[in-house]
């Protein structure tokens, strides 16, 4: 399988910058809304783990490691339910992020929307799903389009 480049993340903003501005505002109004950043970071990276978006992927890493997620988080992400070190809440986003990401006859389940909404209030939980919504739209565009991942962040301090 080729994997060049079809489209790089810079020529999609600038062919369609009208939908590039509106997904990077339905990501504004999430962090507006006050979801705890750590957490939304670790959600985009779950799904773009299911998706296989290497763009996505590292551009979130980038993300999550400057808001401070813990390296271990980040590390078990593809694992959290096993790995002992996620809260109830991150492990109920989780559960959600995934039912939504992988969407087939009943993913989004009673069982797992009374986990996730017995965790989050009505207003997060309504901008939990717009976050796992722009992720996976987002994911769909880069995977697609095969943008190329950016470069890693340089550890604080790094010359």
């Amino acid at each position: 399988m080729s994997t060049h480049p079809r489209m790089e993340y810079t020529d999609f903003t600038g062919i369609a910058p009208g939908v590039a501005a509106a997904l990077r505002a339905l990501s504004k109004a999430v962090d507006d809304a006050g979801l705890e950043k750590p957490l939304t970071e670790l959600l985009k990276l779950r799904a773009s783990q299911i998706n296989g978006c290497a763009f996505c992927l590292q551009f979130h890493l980038n993300l999550a490691r400057a808001a401070g997620v813990e390296a271990r988080k980040l590390d078990l992400l593809a694992a959290w339910r096993d790995a002992g070190i996620y809260t109830e809440r991150e492990q109920a986003a989780l559960a959600w992020t995934e039912a939504l990401t992988l969407l087939g006859h009943d993913s989004a389940s009673e069982a797992v929307y009374a986990a996730v909404s017995t965790q989050f209030a009505p207003a997060e939980l309504a901008h939990l799903t717009a976050t796992i919504a722009n992720i996976n739209a987002w994911n769909r565009i880069a995977v697609s389009l095969r943008f190329s991942p950016p470069a890693p962040a340089q550890p604080r301090g790094a010359a």
